[in-house]
């Protein structure tokens, strides 16, 4: 019986593995986000429009926040600011987080950005993305003898 190694490098080595499997771009999706702020997202269906709603509570959405439609995917990307400062026994205290995001959906290819408007309420981002859903129905095909 023989001896077969399979691969010649460490099996530890798991960035290299799935480099060479997967391709470069393979490196960073089981790495945790480093932003320390992902916005919570929820995708519902409201008759033939598609509805994207992000929680981005305390974001200055006019100056800190892009919605974009990018080959044939919304992108909503920006940044969260949060400061905070108290004072006590004459000192002050002063926390400042900070962090980018971006959140990307596919869309299907006849959506415009003319189809694309966003709001702001609450501390929620509402996109809705009108006709998504047309003609997403199956449409059966005769068959013929």
């Amino acid at each position: 019986m023989s001896n077969l190694a399979l691969w010649s490098r460490p099996a530890w080595d798991t960035d290299r593995w799935l480099h060479d499997f997967f391709g470069p771009a393979s490196l960073d999706w089981y790495k945790p986000v480093t932003s320390g702020f992902n916005p919570a997202a929820e995708i519902v269906k409201d008759g033939d429009d598609a509805v994207v709603r992000l929680e981005l509570p305390g974001v200055d959405v006019e100056k800190d926040v892009k919605v974009e439609l990018d080959r044939g995917r919304l992108v909503i990307h920006g940044e969260h600011r949060d400061e905070h400062s108290e004072e006590q026994d004459g000192r002050t205290l002063r926390e400042i987080r900070y962090g980018s995001f971006r959140r990307s959906f596919q869309v299907p290819a006849h959506v415009t950005s003319e189809a694309i408007s966003a709001s702001y309420d609450a501390g929620v981002l509402t996109v809705r993305v009108t006709g998504a859903y047309t003609g997403t129905q199956a449409q059966r095909i005769a068959i013929t003898k």
